[in-house]
């Protein structure tokens, strides 16, 4: 800044305290440096002696638009304040004064920002800097700086409090504050933009909402440590936290504002969703945001009969309903939540509790904000000039009543557009031609008024100019009767909106023809995708879902991280797909939106009510849901679209459920009505957008499984809700008889395309054998059996998913041998032998369960090498002897072979029993003996003669034939496999030889 401006300012403050001193607080002074004389009057409070007032000047420009700033460190300046230009070159008058509500006087520095001085293109801003001490604002909150020191408050909610702080975090941002419930903390920021965008039908508020991992003491998994993407969770709460703000936001404010979220701890236990929700209530109402009332949210929940406001984890548990509302003090702005088919009274009845929850917050907030509220940028504020909603009704009125008479979607907004566009050529381009002379002459052109206003622009840029370089020259303006292009659309939609409501009210017809209560045409079919294991394509109206249903393992199930630290498998998801060509249009194809998120969950939410226990149908279920027709209600479709889909697949669901969308008007009196709401039923895509409510309600006739409400206007009470609720049920049975007409119906068997699931229960320590070490057991398991997947949880429950059933029972039946519990003792018949070691052989008494016969078990007599007499693939009877602390099994092949007694020479005469179980007599043949050094012990089935082992001597024989009497009692139970392929002669031959 030029020196002497400081200068000039400095010497300006003695002059400014006796003026006020002397007219009793009212002054005019003149400005006479910087090159321009400036009359300004303010109308001040009377000041005490200490008290000192400082008037400070500066001017920058901004593109184009000249900008003036008054800095008065006086907060007891009061009143409203205009700027008017006088008709002398070079002078500005300042009349009437200044307004700071009581409740926004601070000491710290306040900024207004007020209305711009239109000169001819160029806009002139002026905002005002006001501080200094207040006797109304605590020491504890501003300190001799001038900074907002640290603010707390305590609030209750339910039976607990929770903490409200301020002014200790964030101090730079337009409104901060931090919330803590237990020990979890929610710290919240709102910024504004300075310089206001371009004005719009949709207010500039952008939300993000982030869960910090190490808010529960973990990290991110994955290679980047650090949040990266948002989650779907968090987009959802990004809207909770959206859809209550954005309808209390005054129209004609258009300064981006930011909202960012972060929760910086938890505990586990409550729940920062309606933390974020509350938290961004207080800071809006702390910011300079000019919204007219603060909002705050709370989650209510139902346990058994008892209703709990901010529930925790643990007890939302056991909780049929999960309600999260957001509202004011006096009215409700956004509900949304889930619940097991509760009724609505009971529903009605949890917003009565959690409405008063919010009252009593609300309350408590106003205190807080008469305290550390900033001023509101009221002056910000642009709304369209007044008369251009007579000169939009006066060129459009008729047309648009027609055009909405116009039944399909498509047609009627096609002409819209077209008649937009019209009004906007008259009042844009050519003008509106009026019969007013006074206001203007009808030789003066367009062009004539744009040249008169390009010749009053100065630009002038800050630090550039000395004293007397700034020349503006006023003059006196004919009003133009040409209007901004954002302000003729925004007046012609406000205007077309109008003339709906008139026609819904006064005539009691919609724009489709329809009655307010009446459902629009409903058809739906199953059966459509021949590979898909379940599809149906549901058609209400002007809206389509075609519903897609997959059914798979466990590997199919969706896995969320979350602060919680387990990572979530969802073993049923739905997702929701909104293509630009369900709407004839031509747009972007990428990542889900955010309103795709949010649509989804819903109709996620509504369907998972019916499904069936995991134990009962332990398929992860995927359903997709492309919207390939949409004028409203689309989300509701996919309800009703999932639902037969779901049935079509041969998912064996609870009941059938529907959803359905309702609308509001809500003030009837202005349009010809008695003052009654109006109720619609099914609303379509231009009644959602013209009307005041989005109430959607998805169920059955016994209760509702999900809903949510969204308000366009400042609130709905409790009966106007209950009507709603018992319209929409009556709207519910209505759709629910019309699916049952559904051809063709669902199928409701599986697919063959599905795949089948066969569930085992085993004992839990068996599990870690199925699995093996690393895995490598149950992938050895799946290439063998060829079976898709199968898991095995530590609770001993085993699920096989096969594409057919052979492989099925293959690996039914490995697992049942790798299950089962061994004991000692048991002979298992025709095993294979899979390797040979040079200490004994390793046979599989089960597919997948191998034991050790030593050397010393496979003979009654002394083996050299096991390779001697056995082969790989050779089939042996064995008998279980020993199981070590290691699991590992010991098998014997001597146990089952017939007893021999070397130190007899005579073997006993009588009958012995072979190990078939068959008696013979112990008299044989001799020829049988000079036989016997050729018998096989063991042989397969495969083997030739050529590679049959043979005996080493007849010394050996002796000895496998004086074994059998010992083993007398345990050969009656073995068959004649026990001692391989020897036949019942040949061993009868060979006992009868010997003796």
């Amino acid at each position: 800044m030029n020196p002497k401006w400081n200068e000039k300012a400095h010497n300006l403050s003695a002059p400014l305290n006796q003026i006020a001193e002397a007219d009793n607080g009212r002054f005019s002074p003149s400005l006479p440096f910087l090159g321009l004389s400036l009359s300004v009057t303010f109308s001040l409070s009377p000041l005490s002696s200490s008290e000192k007032q400082h008037l400070h000047f500066k001017t920058h420009t901004n593109n184009s638009s000249n900008k003036t700033m008054l800095a008065c460190p006086s907060s007891s300046l009061h009143g409203l304040a205009t700027l008017q230009r006088h008709s002398q070159p070079s002078h500005f008058l300042l009349s009437n004064s200044l307004f700071f509500p009581p409740s926004h006087r601070l000491a710290a520095s306040r900024k207004c920002n007020f209305r711009s001085l239109h000169c001819g293109r160029s806009s002139c801003r002026y905002a005002f800097r006001a501080s200094a001490d207040s006797p109304e604002v605590s020491e504890s909150v501003v300190g001799d700086s001038g900074v907002l020191q640290p603010y707390s408050v305590k609030i209750p909610v339910g039976d607990r409090h929770i903490l409200v702080e301020t002014g200790h975090i964030g101090r730079q941002a337009s409104g901060s504050v931090t919330v803590t419930d237990g020990e979890t903390i929610v710290y919240t920021t709102v910024c504004l933009d300075d310089v206001p965008s371009e004005p719009s039908d949709f207010f500039p508020l952008s939300v993000h909402y982030q869960e910090r991992f190490s808010a529960a003491g973990r990290t991110s998994g994955g290679f980047f440590k650090r949040e990266g993407k948002t989650r779907d969770h968090e987009v959802l709460i990004c809207r909770l936290i959206d859809r209550p703000l954005r309808p209390t936001m005054p129209k004609g404010f258009y300064h981006e504002t930011q909202i960012l979220s972060w929760v910086l701890s938890y505990d586990g236990l409550h729940s920062p969703d309606s933390l974020a929700v509350t938290a961004a209530g207080i800071a809006v109402a702390l910011s300079e945001v000019p919204m007219s009332k603060a909002i705050a949210g709370v989650r209510v929940g139902l346990v058994g009969d008892k209703y709990i406001v901010n529930p925790t984890t643990k007890e939302m548990e056991h909780s049929e309903l999960d309600l999260l509302l957001a509202g004011t003090d006096s009215a409700i702005l956004m509900i949304e939540g889930y619940s097991n088919f509760i009724p609505e009274e009971k529903l009605l009845r949890a917003v009565e509790v959690g409405q008063d929850a919010v009252r009593a917050i609300c309350n408590e907030v106003e205190a807080l904000v008469k305290k550390c509220g900033k001023p509101k940028m009221l002056d910000a504020i642009k709304l369209p000039p007044p008369e251009l909603y007579e000169h939009v009704e006066e060129i459009a009125g008729d047309e648009i009543v027609k055009v909405l008479q116009i039944r399909n979607k498509i047609p009627r907004r096609k002409a819209l557009s077209s008649l937009e566009e019209k009004v906007l050529n008259i009042l844009t381009e050519n003008g509106f031609v009026t019969n007013d002379l006074k206001l203007r002459s009808s030789s003066e052109t367009i062009a004539e008024v744009l040249e008169d206003e390009d010749e009053d622009e100065e630009v002038i840029v800050d630090g550039e100019v000395d004293e007397g370089d700034v020349h503006i020259k006023p003059t006196s303006h004919k009003p133009a009767l040409l209007f901004s292009e954002v302000d003729v659309k925004l007046v012609f939609k406000e205007v077309t909106s109008k003339f709906w409501r008139k026609r819904i009210v006064e005539g009691g017809k919609r724009s489709d023809g329809r009655t307010p209560d009446e459902i629009r045409p409903i058809n739906s079919r199953c059966g459509l995708l021949p590979r898909a294991h379940g599809s149906a394509l549901f058609t209400r109206g002007e809206t389509q879902s075609l519903a897609v249903v997959t059914l798979g393992d466990k590997q199919m199930a969706q896995r969320i991280d979350g602060l919680d630290g387990d990572d979530e498998l969802k073993r049923f998801y739905l997702q929701y797909s909104f293509p630009p060509s369900s709407v004839g249009e031509v747009g972007r194809i990428g990542a889900p939106s955010r309103r795709e998120i949010g649509h989804g969950m819903l109709a996620e939410r509504s369907l998972e009510r019916i499904l069936p226990s995991e134990n009962d149908f332990p398929y992860t279920i995927r359903v997709e849901s492309t919207i390939t027709e949409s004028n409203g209600s689309s989300s509701m479709a996919s309800v009703c679209g999932g639902c037969l889909a779901l049935q079509d697949a041969g998912v064996p669901i609870k009941c059938s459920i529907a959803g359905i969308a309702m609308g509001l008007v809500l003030d009837t009196k202005e349009f010809g009505g008695d003052g009654t709401p109006l109720i619609l039923s099914d609303i379509v895509g231009s009644e959602d957008a013209s009307g005041d409510m989005d109430f959607k309600v998805a169920g059955n006739e016994d209760g509702i499984t999900a809903f949510q409400m969204d308000i366009k206007v400042g609130g709905i009470t409790l009966p106007i809700m209950r009507n709603a609720l018992q319209q929409a049920r009556d709207g519910r049975k209505h759709i629910l008889e019309a699916m049952t007409s559904c051809s063709p119906p669902p199928a409701n068997r599986l697919s063959k395309y599905a795949p089948l699931i066969h569930i085992m229960k085993v004992k839990p320590d068996r599990v870690n054998l199925i699995i093996g070490s690393g895995g490598k057991k149950i992938k050895s398991i799946i290439e063998e059996s060829g079976v898709e997947a199968i898991d095995a949880d530590d609770n001993g429950t085993v699920k096989i998913f096969a594409k057919d059933l052979p492989s099925l029972e293959r690996s039914k039946a490995i697992i049942s041998s790798l299950a089962m519990v061994p004991t000692i003792g048991d002979i298992y018949r025709n095993c294979e032998i899979k390797s040979i070691a040079s200490y004994g052989v390793f046979v599989e008494i089960a597919p997948g369960r191998e034991g050790l016969c030593h050397i010393s078990e496979l003979s009654s007599g002394w083996l050299p090498k096991a390779e001697d007499v056995f082969k790989v693939g050779d089939r042996i009877d064995v008998k279980l002897i020993e199981i070590n602390e290691k699991g590992q099994l010991r098998l014997s092949l001597r146990a089952l072979l017939p007893d021999t007694n070397p130190d007899n020479s005579n073997v006993k005469q009588s009958t012995g029993e072979l190990a078939d179980g068959t008696e013979t007599s112990s008299k044989s043949s001799e020829k049988s003996k000079d036989n016997s050094s050729t018998s096989k012990i063991t042989s397969s089935s495969k083997r030739s003669s050529e590679d049959d082992s043979v005996l080493p001597s007849k010394k050996f024989v002796r000895r496998l034939v004086n074994s059998s009497q010992d083993n007398k009692e345990k050969t009656k139970k073995s068959s004649n496999k026990a001692v391989g392929s020897v036949s019942v002669k040949d061993e009868s031959s060979l006992i009868s030889g010997e003796a």
